[in-house]
């Protein structure tokens, strides 16, 4: 099938009919998804619609090389992981669908990068290889071509200096955090920022309690001096993410979509207002696996934006986008 006609979907009917399309190609070509069908008795021929889809759990990734492609592995994107966990591995044959996926999933909900001047506060990511928030990050800080965009590592000062600054002189100026270290970020300063978008990654890492993402957001909106903050919602095992402006709503890019499954029957799929699994379907996984039940708990709503509520009670804590409850 055609690499990337997913990034033209226009509307529901495309989607649904590109999504049966990449079902189809990777129920042939990915061997692990192929067995997984197998093992559930499900064959191609009787998968007609988008509810009728399995989805493979995605532990998969820590355990199994997850390829639907023949061409060569070009980078692996390695989750995070903690002392004693093992870590995901996306094998990606395409590293050019990525850098597609983001940047038309970026300009979707802000706008082109070149608007922004890109502050990245990600120091757990950036002490360790294989991140794909750190080569997502990079892409948008060498993309927006502004001379104070760059990753700031524990240097508060000199990002304080500069996001007080760029606010001052009405640049439009994007700081994107892991939860913690935008924590830390505004205990040791507070701010008045008028022109600054704050888009929080989720996460402590284990540097502080897990707060629910109320309370984080007050706190941070306190120290910014900003009605809203915003969220990313991505993971490893992703080519895409979703994004929030405000309240913890998500939306999603048109090549993505949530489906909430029952937390009783992983086969189940829920109607819009009931709380469940959160089941992910990106299409920019076509090298790979387009349909991941996550360990994540969440909700859509009748607009098909959707919220992340926290996680199953047995899986480990990672450090995407969602805080325990």
């Amino acid at each position: 099938m055609k690499r990337n006609n997913f990034f033209n979907i226009r509307n529901s009917n495309d989607f649904e009919r590109i999504t049966l399309e990449v079902f189809q190609f990777q129920a042939e070509n990915c061997a692990v998804y192929k067995e997984f069908l197998n093992y559930l008795h499900v064959t191609n021929e009787e998968v007609k619609s988008i509810d009728q889809i399995p989805f493979l759990p995605i532990q998969f990734f820590k355990s199994h090389t997850i390829i639907a492609s023949k061409e060569d592995v070009k980078t692996i994107f390695l989750s995070s992981g903690t002392t004693g966990n093992t870590q995901s591995k996306h094998f990606v044959t395409d590293i050019a669908i990525y850098e597609e996926s983001f940047m038309k999933g970026f300009e979707k909900f802000y706008g082109t990068i070149e608007n922004y001047t890109v502050l990245a506060l990600l120091p757990s990511y950036l002490e360790r290889t294989g991140s794909s928030l750190i080569y997502m990050v990079n892409n948008f800080i060498k993309n927006s071509k502004k001379p104070k965009s760059g990753f700031y590592l524990n240097n508060f000062d000199d990002l304080y200096k500069n996001l007080v600054e760029l606010d001052k002189k009405n640049e439009k100026v994007l700081l994107i955090g892991v939860s913690f270290a935008l924590l830390d970020l505004v205990e040791r300063f507070r701010f008045k920022l008028k022109n600054t978008i704050i888009i929080e990654t989720g996460g402590m890492k284990g540097r502080r309690k897990e707060l629910i993402r109320e309370e984080l957001h007050r706190v941070l909106c306190d120290g910014f001096g900003v009605e809203k903050i915003h969220s990313e919602y991505g993971m490893t095992e992703l080519l895409s993410q979703a994004y929030s402006k405000g309240n913890g709503i998500f939306e999603c890019p048109p090549w993505m979509k949530i489906l909430i499954r029952d937390t009783e029957d992983a086969l189940t799929i829920l109607p819009e207002g009931k709380s469940g699994g959160i089941n992910v379907i990106d299409l920019a996984n076509i090298n790979s696996c387009s349909f991941i039940a996550t360990q994540d708990l969440g909700k859509i709503h009748a607009n098909g934006t959707f919220e992340v509520l926290g996680r199953f009670d047995d899986s480990d804590i990672r450090g995407c986008n969602l805080m325990v409850l």
